[in-house]
């Protein structure tokens, strides 16, 4: 190729690479050595590259090259040279083990990648064969040289065997080759480890080593020995890190689940570091404990399951337990003074969940010695979720801030899980213990204790049904009397009182005990996420019983909205709870609330209409049409978000005469026709306009009626005008919703003719700029297929053009576009025997169809896309079989479609999958079709196809 000719030599161009300042440069030579990497020369140049008078930058590219050679092309090898390859890497990691560490772990990796693909048959014994090659003595290297350079081939060699590119047959092959291999290594590694002579640096080695080998399943106890030397290694500062390191992996391997009584021997090396890990607390040597503690986790996270099934041993398993809750429970504030408790959490849920399967008579035995372990483990971290005091947490970074929230998330999880295990008792403790603390007035609690337990209160009640529980009517009690004078606090007692709101709800005469503690935090803007999510809550769950609270409610409401004291999200979500108060209102009361609620708003509205454009009034506007939006969400006199609920549940009779939703749009529908009017150039005023209807056409379903005549006409104003993809979803909605009704489908039919014939000038003028708005349309026409099919019979409505643009939209970049075009012809292909227009089309084109979507699996569309492809060939199979049999037979006679790739024999084989009488199973087909694009991107057995 060109690339090729660049350079003269790989020497020259890595040189160019290296040391030449201009990027292009650079990139040109890196181009080139990657082509040259794997062109046939680099067998030649690779040796050369290895040179000792040569840089090691040259060097590590030639030891690369060989690698690459090996590893990806080794069917390319002869043999009969594979001997001659392995004497030239020996004699080459034997001249670099005193050379360039970065060149001997490549060579290193390249002879480790040629032992895998020789194993067994043309290499027997590879790793015995390796140290008795580095064993012999050889007067020109140092032993201490020739010892490192073998620990570190024994090393990549388990490592290169995980990321080789072996076929699953031989993976398996090798695997027990090389574990019964270990025989070779690890009496070698002992002895290193336990020679008085062998310095810090050999010991790390071999411990890496020991790591790299464990996680090719090596048996157990095989690995006994070893274990216990790493247990000894870390009481040297020196060898701590890599001897965790060792002993975590040779502990977590799954295998290792077998061999128990080896398990058990190490329970008692684990609480031997006891010692060491209270010192290491006492000094702040926070890495010291993080890692006996991942030790220590580890043991009981992999195995508790196999170490509880020895009830015998019930005693020094839970003495492993306690050790973990030292752990859970370790001195200091997440994550500032420790990293260590957040490992531990996974363990009591792995812990509970093993006790919890045994069968009743075991589980009862270990729940006697494990409830109080787990009551002391609620009180350790409801510890650790304390805050710290005011001044220290003054001066923690924001990072800091946020990992400790995250933190605190993790601890109301782990509690919510052990309610399982606990049960009713456990709110009990914690009632109890707020109780003491808010009534002992000799001795005042600190605000982070009393925060912490009403955290723990509120993780509970967040998820658990505690409508049975006899102490929530305590709780409710005590809220009020908790002094609050923080922010932390309060925002925990906001919370609260919204994880009780469904509790409420059954018992409203307690309502007033908490609501103007609500209504006061509304006004404090350091509280407004949880103040505001709170009063949704309670308006959501408790709305039948709020009216005599609802003056108060709008008017608290009103005035923080009018101040500004929110944010954007925050005030829309009080529009939504002021939706669902209003709800339960009578009519008059709800428009009446609705006048004092919106006025000002539209007041402003109108004001802002006037104004000329801008980029401050149109944030205004978007506002002001997000909290209408907002309101009307939830505001449903009909109440059908209670239909899922019991049928005790306080109804209030139907209401009669307009929705004063629908009042209120007709009230200032005009204005809004003049915001628009005005802002028709910009997608998102246009979408905040549409967003009103499309909310309240969603909560009002047939109520809204009314409204359909203006607000399509409108709609068909302002496509016409600047063609947007809300305006299409808002059509959309408007079909899905009044499609059966004939009074009021009239309008709607029109508006679905306007935007089909306003889109497909679209599609003349080129589409492409637009995705939004294709992907928009094809789901509206899926959407008139499914609840209203006769519209394709309008005279007007060009069938066929609508097919040729989803056959356009099939060709898109954009994968949703793409879905969303398959949608609509898995709606229209059906369609055919009942709508002429429609099959007379299909049998016109499908052809063209079929030749889109196997362009599609050929490789033009995104893998993720197939089941939707497949989708469109099982619909053509069902409903135009005989068409389809001749159109594929057609497709596929033509060279390279859908790819290069694939031979005539695999298409033929592929057309006649597709026409079997598999095609009925739609499962099957998904399947074929997933199998002919790997064929056809040549992605088929490689390894990018193993999740597929």
């Amino acid at each position: 190729s060109a690339a090729l000719r660049c350079f003269s030599s790989p020497f020259q161009a890595l040189h160019q690479l290296y040391y030449d300042p201009n990027i292009e440069n650079k990139n040109l030579a890196q181009k080139w050595l990657m082509q040259a990497q794997v062109s046939p020369q680099a067998w030649h140049f690779s040796w050369l590259l290895l040179n000792m008078d040569k840089v090691p930058e040259i060097q590590y590219f030639g030891a690369s090259a060989l690698h690459i050679k090996i590893s990806r092309y080794w069917n390319d090898i002869p043999a009969d040279q594979y001997e001659s390859l392995k004497s030239q890497l020996f004699t080459h990691i034997t001249r670099f083990a005193s050379g360039s560490k970065i060149v001997l772990t490549r060579l290193c990796v390249a002879l480790a990648s040629l032992a895998l693909s020789m194993m067994p048959e043309a290499w027997p014994c590879a790793v015995a064969d390796m140290v008795r090659m580095f064993q012999a003595e050889d007067s020109n290297v140092d032993g201490r040289a020739r010892c490192l350079a073998l620990l570190e081939l024994l090393t990549v060699l388990p490592e290169e065997f995980q990321t080789s590119r072996l076929p699953q047959y031989r993976k398996g092959q090798v695997r027990s080759v090389l574990a019964q291999e270990c025989g070779s290594v690890f009496p070698l590694l002992e002895q290193l480890l336990q020679q008085q002579d062998s310095p810090g640096f050999i010991k790390q080695k071999v411990l890496k080593c020991f790591s790299s080998w464990v996680q090719l399943e090596i048996p157990l106890m095989d690995c006994e020995n070893l274990i216990q030397a790493a247990f000894t290694s870390l009481q040297d500062p020196e060898l701590f890190d890599t001897a965790v390191e060792a002993v975590v992996n040779a502990i977590s391997q799954p295998d290792a689940q077998r061999y128990v009584n080896t398990l058990l021997k190490l329970i008692p090396s684990v609480l031997g570091l006891q010692e060491q890990l209270r010192q290491a607390v006492q000094s702040g040597d926070m890495e010291t404990s993080h890692g006996i503690c991942r030790i220590a986790v580890a043991l009981g996270e992999n195995h508790s399951r196999a170490l509880l099934d020895q009830v015998e041993h019930w005693q020094s398993f839970l003495a492993l337990v306690n050790m973990i809750m030292f752990c859970t429970g370790i001195p200091g504030h997440y994550p500032v003074n420790e990293t260590t408790s957040s490992l531990t959490l996974t363990f009591w849920y792995t812990l509970q969940d093993d006790i919890l399967s045994f069968e009743p008579d075991k589980q009862a035995v270990y729940q006697q010695v494990y409830r109080p372990v787990y009551f002391q483990l609620v009180d350790v971290l409801l510890h650790k979720a304390q805050f710290p005091s005011d001044e220290e947490y003054g001066f923690w970074s924001s990072d800091e801030k946020e990992q400790f929230r995250i933190y605190r998330v993790d601890i109301s999880d782990t509690l919510m899980y052990v309610y399982e295990m606990l049960g009713a008792e456990l709110l009990s403790s914690l009632y109890d213990k707020l109780g003491r603390l808010l009534t002992n007035t000799e001795q005042p609690s600190t605000w982070q204790h009393t925060e912490a337990l009403l955290y723990g209160f509120q993780s509970i009640a967040e998820t658990i049904d505690v409508n049975y529980s006899d102490v929530v009517p305590g709780l409710i009690g005590l809220i009020p009397r908790i002094s609050i004078s923080n922010v932390q606090l309060a925002d925990t007692v906001m919370f609260t009182i919204g994880a009780l709101s469904e509790w409420l709800a059954d018992h409203p005469v307690m309502i007033n005990n908490v609501l103007p503690l609500v209504l006061q935090a509304l006004g404090n803007p350091e509280l407004s996420i949880s103040s505001v999510s709170t009063l949704k809550k309670i308006c959501r769950e408790c709305k039948y019983d709020l009216p005599p609270y609802a003056a108060n409610i709008v008017a608290v409401s009103q005035e923080v909205l009018m101040k500004q004291i929110h944010k954007t999200s925050q005030c829309m979500w009080l529009m939504q709870a002021l939706g669902f108060l209003l709800s339960a209102l009578q009519v008059e009361e709800i428009l009446k609330n609705l006048h004092s609620l919106i006025t000002p708003y539209i007041q402003q509205l109108e004001k802002l209409a006037d104004e000329t454009p801008n980029p401050s009034n149109k944030l205004a506007i978007i506002h002001i049409l997000g909290l209408l939006s907002n309101l009307f969400t939830t505001l449903d006199i009909s109440h059908h978000d209670d239909d899922h609920e019991s049928t005790e549940v306080k109804k209030l009779p139907v209401q009669q005469g307009p929705n004063p939703v629908v009042v209120v749009l007709q009230q200032v529908f005009q204005l809004i026709q003049k915001v628009l009017s005005k802002w028709l150039n910009d997608a998102q005023v246009v979408e905040s306009v549409c967003a009103i209807f499309e909310k309240s056409v969603k909560t009002l379903l047939d109520d809204f009626a009314p409204m359909v005549p203006q607000l399509c006409e409108m709609l068909g104003q302002m496509y016409s005008t600047i063609p947007q993809a809300s305006a299409i979803d808002l059509t959309r909605q408007l079909v899905h919703i009044f499609a059966h009704e004939p009074a009021h489908f009239p309008p709607i039919k029109a508006l679905f003719l306007l935007v089909t014939s306003v889109t497909l000038t679209l599609f003349q003028q080129g589409p492409r700029d637009h995705p939004d708005i294709v992907d928009s349309f094809m789901q509206l026409l899926a959407q008139a297929l499914k609840r209203k099919p006769d519209l394709f019979l309008c005279s007007n409505l060009d069938v066929k053009a609508v097919f040729q643009c989803g056959v356009l939209s099939l060709k898109f970049p954009e994968a949703p576009t793409v879905k969303a075009s398959c949608g609509f012809f898995t709606e229209l292909l059906p369609r055919c025997g009942e709508i002429a227009p429609v099959g007379q089309v299909v049998h016109e084109n499908g052809k063209v169809l079929l030749q889109a979507v196997l362009e599609g699996i050929g490789g033009q569309a995104s893998r993720s896309l197939m089941d939707h492809f497949a989708e469109i060939l099982f619909a053509l199979n069902k409903h135009c079989f005989s068409y389809l049999s001749l159109w594929i037979k057609e497709a596929m006679q033509q060279d390279g479609f859908p790819s290069a790739r694939v031979s005539p024999e695999q298409k033929e084989t592929f057309s006649q999958q597709i026409l079997s009488r598999e095609r009925v199973n739609k499962r099957r087909v998904k399947e074929m079709v997933k199998e002919f694009t790997l064929l056809c991107r040549g992605l088929h057995g490689t390894e990018y196809t193993a999740d597929y």
